[in-house]
């Protein structure tokens, strides 16, 4: 540690992950305290060390010395804060900060006194804040020579009483006194940050905070000649000699994989390869074949020699538990590209059939530890993340962190609100932001609004909003990542509650965990295993076929001609917009094609280039040409072009030269250039090294420029590979069983793209009757039921009904089987579905609004009426009974039908309600959809549905893409950006809009590119419609 006695040491410092408090990244606290010259720095956030590892990782690159600990309030009284001078006492402020969370919700902590006397806490340094005196003796006992006086001095007019005050306090307890500045922000320009900060926290406008807010800015990162004047040397010394003190870094931190998996007899290799040896056995019964036998063996050593063996272990052994209680579950990723995890049953990517690269996965070069990510049911996802806290314990597993951040509708809604913007106007304008508004596009949005930009309050809201963007706001919960280790985690770092029942989260995120080399096991929910799941269940019922992923037929000619159709709605992977319409310009024939169909629709792919060369070789169009046997022995599979990250690392390692590790180092540097840089070495180093194998310049030049479409995210192989398996898996299932896979969707919601009323109206147009929600035939899921030609048909749930409670659906279900069969009488029915499930009139009007009692009632009307007779039983009369005489009520109108379908289901199985509203379309030359096939490029058009969705991908340079449905099918918009410009209030929120333009009927592609936009939703009067919008 450099610095001397005039040197400084600031020791008393908060950063924006103390959320609401701090006004500065971890790392603008780094640079600032380097080029001030400080000896070190302290982050020391609110019972928190969230930020520390962006510290430490810009701390390193500075050369400045960090220091971890934490600021704490006991009860109501006393701050202090803790810092960690070694190993063991950061052990032991995690360990704090870990019990103190424990205590409270999310987001909060208790800590008294007594914790700090209490709890082993040798070797932390204390630095008392603020507080009574008798809790200063009492800590001044336990941390005898650990404990100094905190001096926070400003420039104020009692700075000279404070600072006497001090002294004395210090003679009276024998303790020094040392320097800090309590440190909320690492410059002054950040003053009117950290106010509104303070009002978003408290809940109230600056306007009202009055002595709540600082009275001046001197809460950053000060100068050493502006410290030097406001303290005595004595006390600026003693910061420094604090600091050499603690020199814990986060480096010595050592990760310890779980070792209770190995049985008596074996170590961790030998069991590895024991059951790495059985795998390979069932896959191949036949005999191992020489080239995987030879992967088994290089990766075996490679994980031997990095010392990995555990964390294969352990993703093994959760693995199995799943399967071994039926839960369906894949690998994906990297991990893909390991013969040894396709062995022990983690992944399904066969390496006779595809070529891997296990470096991919595991390198001896990358110091992090390989990623496994699993996907399991969502649905019983929690099953299994509760077997690792039952088998780990909760002080050795916890989820990690995901730090959810400030982005531009809330950054607007709590600053607004914060300056005193009226509500109103504060709504307006976070609800003027589209989901892929720039800052930039918030000026435009704001006159949209009303408000003049050149207002001082405006001009203040923008410089605020930016400066708010990307602020840490709370911690979350990962979506599955696991941190499992051989000792508690609270001794690597701090463990907090989540806001889930039976959830905790440790206070890094993957980053920090990555940056650190710490295993991350990613337990992953995966909705379509969950359908294809009860899809397996549903036809097992149905006709007592028991299917597995294994047992599905593989190269199913009818599948893969549905999916060269596009006839995909509710495929996985291959349903959205961009998908359907690459599907007839590629045509699958094979599971690698549909891998090459998973992957090309990503935009690292398109800004690289490759997807038209790519289709064109495919089709004939232009020649596939190879430089060498070389290149040809990488690309052939893909017919020259790159669209796969290992086969960029390959041409890297075959036609320049590169090691494995360099390539994977290549591998990183692209994924990450467009954030970070760094690609430059690798461009000189690829290029001299092709053109020293003799490769023409034009073409290593094109090679890089595709490597640097991967920057904009594309799929290893082995990824898209595992992605085909289930997406041929759902397509198969589609194909053969439609209304099961339809029913299994529908019961496995919120999934995919599209909502409940279009999976039904696609699989209506497939020839399978849909049958209403009924409380004489639901379950509380959809289910199967026979039709009079013995085909299924699909019978709506309970859970599609908006407000039905579900345990009363289920107290239906079960009093419905118990009914005689030969009782059909309405009246006495209705009087038992009463008296037996304990209905109350809410729901039996939920149930009138579906449309659940008409095989009761007769229609919605007299369902309503039978409703509102329902009075809870009285111990004097009894049950209530349907006794009285009906009145004559009307039949509902077809249009009051639908909306009431919609109101409640979300959809209508009677007619669409473009279906009632064509006589009005035709009048204005409406096209339906199914015309629309017939019509050559460049016709006009004008097209007319319900918005179902909108998309507006990154790679797509501005243009978004909407999705009609009339009663006849999709329909298919794209919409430039100086379209959207023009009509932006009619793209946005229209529910009925009215287009005019042309088609593009291409290849078996067809597409509406819309010139003029009109919102018609009024023609919908009271019908409640939304859309499902996609980034």
């Amino acid at each position: 540690m450099n610095g001397t006695a005039s040197g400084y040491a600031e020791l008393h410092c908060l950063s924006n992950f103390s959320f609401l408090r701090g006004a500065s990244h971890p790392q603008e606290l780094v640079d600032r305290a380097a080029d001030q010259g400080y000896t070190a720095l302290a982050l020391t956030d609110e019972c928190s060390v969230a930020g520390v590892v962006r510290a430490h990782e810009r701390a390193a690159a500075r050369g400045l010395s960090l220091i971890i600990g934490a600021e704490f309030t006991l009860g109501e009284g006393p701050k202090v804060v803790l810092l960690a001078t070694d190993r063991t006492a950061y052990g032991r402020l995690c360990r704090l900060i870990t019990l103190a969370r424990s205590r409270r919700p999310k987001g909060q902590y208790s800590l008294d006194l007594a914790d700090l006397i209490e709890q082993p806490l040798a070797g932390c340094l204390l630095l008392w804040v603020q507080g009574d005196d008798d809790a200063l003796a009492a800590l001044s006992e336990v941390f005898g020579g650990r404990l100094w006086l905190v001096a926070e001095l400003f420039a104020s007019a009692d700075r000279i009483q404070h600072q006497h005050a001090l002294r004395v306090r210090g003679e009276r307890f024998g303790l020094p006194i040392v320097a800090c500045g309590d440190v909320h922000m690492h410059a002054r320009g950040r003053r009117a940050l950290q106010d509104t900060l303070t009002a978003i926290r408290l809940g109230r406008p600056i306007a009202e905070l009055g002595y709540a807010l600082f009275p001046n800015g001197e809460r950053h990162l000060r100068p050493l000649d502006s410290l030097r004047g406001l303290y005595p040397a004595a006390w600026l010394a003693a910061s420094v000699e604090i600091a050499r003190r603690c020199h814990f870094k986060l480096t010595e931190l050592r990760y310890e994989y779980p070792h209770e998996l190995i049985p008596v007899g074996h170590t961790p290799a030998s069991w590895l390869r024991e059951l790495t040896e059985q795998g390979a056995r069932r896959h191949f019964p036949q005999g191992v074949p020489d080239g995987v036998r030879s992967s088994i063996e290089h990766e075996l050593g490679l994980i031997a020699e990095l010392d990995y063996e555990f964390f294969f272990l352990t993703v093994e052994d959760i693995v199995s538990w799943a399967r071994r209680h039926q839960i369906l579950c894949q690998g994906r990723g990297s991990a893909a590209n390991s013969t040894v995890c396709y062995c022990l049953g983690i992944t399904a990517v066969n390496p006779v059939e595809q070529t891997l690269l296990f470096e991919r996965f595991v390198s001896r070069d990358r110091n992090e530890p390989p990623d496994i990510d699993v996907d399991f049911e969502h649905e019983r996802r929690e099953e299994v993340i509760q077997y690792i806290y039952r088998k780990y314990g909760r002080d050795r597993a916890a989820l990690a962190a995901t730090v959810i951040a400030y982005r531009p509708k809330s950054a607007i809604r709590d600053v607004g609100k914060a300056l005193g913007i009226s509500l109103d106007q504060v709504d307006a304008l976070s609800r003027s932001l589209a989901w892929w508004d720039s800052p930039d596009a918030l000026i435009e949005r704001i006159r949209e609004t009303g408000l003049d930009p050149e207002s001082p309050v405006v001009r203040r809201l923008l410089v605020l909003v930016e400066q708010l963007l990307g602020f840490p706001r709370h911690l979350s919960q990962h979506v599955g990542g696991f941190v499992i280790s051989q000792g508690p985690v609270h001794a690597l770092c701090p463990i907090e509650p989540a806001s889930m029942a039976n959830r905790s989260v440790i206070q890094w995120d993957k980053d920090d965990l990555e940056s650190l080399g710490m295993l991350k096991v990613d337990v992953l929910a995966l909705g379509m295993l969950t359908a294809i799941r009860k899809c397996f269940d549903l036809i097992h019922r149905w006709e007592g076929r028991r299917l597995t992923l294994a047992t599905i037929p593989r190269d199913d000619h009818k599948t893969y001609e549905m999916i060269r159709r596009a006839d995909t709605v509710g495929v996985f992977q291959i349903e959205s917009r961009a998908q359907m319409s690459m599907l007839p310009r590629l045509k699958p024939r094979n599971l690698y094609d549909l891998t090459i169909q998973v992957a090309i629709v990503r935009p690292g792919p398109i800004q690289g280039d490759m997807v038209h060369p790519y289709l064109n070789r495919r089709a004939g169009k232009e020649p596939v040409t190879y430089p060498s046997d070389a290149v040809k022995d990488v690309l052939c599979r893909t017919l020259g072009v790159p669209i796969f990250q290992e086969q960029v690392m390959r041409l890297a390692m075959v036609a320049a030269g590169f090691s494995a590790e360099e390539a994977d180092r290549l591998r990183r540097a692209m994924a990450a250039w467009k954030r970070k840089g760094g690609l430059e070495p690798f461009e000189d180093k690829l290029k001299t090294g092709m053109a020293e194998r003799g490769y023409e310049p034009d073409y290593a030049e094109r090679i890089f420029n595709q490597i640097k479409g991967f920057g904009d995210y594309g799929f290893p192989e082995s990824h898209a590979a595992s992605f085909a398996l289930l997406a041929y898996a759902s397509a198969w299932l589609k194909c053969h069983y439609p209304a099961a896979f339809t029913a299994a969707l529908l019961n496995s919601l919120p999934m995919g793209f599209y909502a409940p009323a279009q999976l039904l109206a696609d699989v209506r147009r497939h020839g399978v009757e849909v049958r209403s929600v009924d409380v004489l035939n639901s379950d509380v899921k959809s289910t199967l039921e026979k039709t009079a030609e013995d085909s299924p048909a699909i019978r709506l749930g309970f859970d599609r009904i908006k407000g039905m409670d579900l345990e009363l659906g289920a107290r239906i279900a079960r009093w419905r089987e118990a009914l005689p069969e030969q009782d059909g009488d309405p009246d006495r029915l209705k009087n038992a579905l009463m008296r037996e499930t304990g209905i109350c009139r809410e729901q039996m009007e939920v149930l009138a609004a579906a449309g659940a009692l008409q095989t009761l009632s007769g229609h919605r009307h007299r369902a309503f009426w039978d409703a509102a007779g329902v009075e809870p039983p009285m111990a004097l009369l009894g049950h209530p009974r349907f006794s009285e005489g009906a009145p004559l009520l009307a039949t509902p109108t077809e249009g009051e039908d639908i909306v009431a379908d919609y109101a409640s289901l979300r959809l209508t199985l009677g007619r669409h309600p473009l279906a009632v509203l064509r006589p009005r379309l035709d009048a204005c030359g409406v096209t339906p959809s199914d015309a629309l096939r017939s019509r050559a490029t460049g016709t006009p058009v004008t097209v007319c549905g319900l918005v179902v969705g909108r998309q507006r991908p990154g790679s797509a340079s501005g243009v978004i893409f909407m999705t009609l449905e009339d009663e006849s099918g999709l329909i298919n918009l794209v919409i430039w950006p100086k379209v959207l410009e023009r009509y932006r209030r009619a793209v946005l929120q229209a529910r009925l809009p009215l287009i005019v333009g042309h088609v593009q009927n291409e290849e078996d592609v067809l597409h509406v590119i819309a010139r003029e936009f009109s919102d018609h939703s009024d023609w919908l009067g009271q019908l409640s419609v939304s859309s499902r919008d996609f980034h």
